[in-house]
């Protein structure tokens, strides 16, 4: 799935706020030097979505606020594969 996110990095308190299906703005309570926005951004969102940190990864927009993320959802186990 792919979402566009609008960050804002040294906020207070961090949280994820959904604007629309693919659009989200999160605040993200570190400050946006030396990549450490990012990985908070990275840590917060594999929260938000129950999912692995390494199912997240940010495509375009690691310099800028605004980003697009790519995260891989967890596929389900109750249906098996059929060959």
């Amino acid at each position: 799935m792919l979402i566009r996110v609008y960050v804002t990095p040294n906020a207070r308190e961090a949280r994820v706020v959904k604007v629309s299906d693919n659009y989200f703005e999160v605040r993200v309570d570190e400050m946006a030097v030396g990549g450490r926005a990012n990985k908070r951004l990275r840590e917060i969102l594999a929260e938000h979505f129950k999912v692995q940190k390494s199912r997240i990864s940010i495509l375009k927009g690691t310099k800028t606020r605004n980003k697009l993320v790519q995260v891989i959802l967890e596929r389900t186990t109750d249906s098996p594969l059929q060959s």
